[in-house]
């Protein structure tokens, strides 16, 4: 299963929910303000890492870009474009967005 998440982790408990329930073997994505969950230095790099230990950590690059924080990526989170963002919901026959 692909989880799509889109809201800062810092105004928002979404990530926390998300992967309180996920499931190992899953994948995250992280879109919007929700890549600031995966730069280096962020309140939330430790529950991305702990992420990482049992499901793949995607995050948009053109969102880290607007952002001003694509220098700063955690290790081991891939980033995807816009077609790769397709590809993900493509592989995944089931999604799940997180509001």
């Amino acid at each position: 299963m692909l989880h799509i998440i889109n809201k800062s982790p810092f105004e928002n408990s979404t990530l926390d929910s998300c992967l309180r329930i996920a499931k190992s073997g899953g994948a995250v994505l992280l879109i919007e303000d929700a890549v600031f969950a995966a730069t280096k230095g962020s309140a939330a790099e430790s529950k991305i890492k702990q992420a990482m230990a049992g499901m793949k950590v995607y995050a948009l690059q053109p969102d880290l870009a607007a952002r001003g924080v694509a220098d700063r990526v955690i290790d081991g989170v891939t980033l995807v474009d816009y077609a790769g963002f397709v590809d993900l919901v493509a592989e995944n026959p089931k999604l799940q967005s997180w509001l």
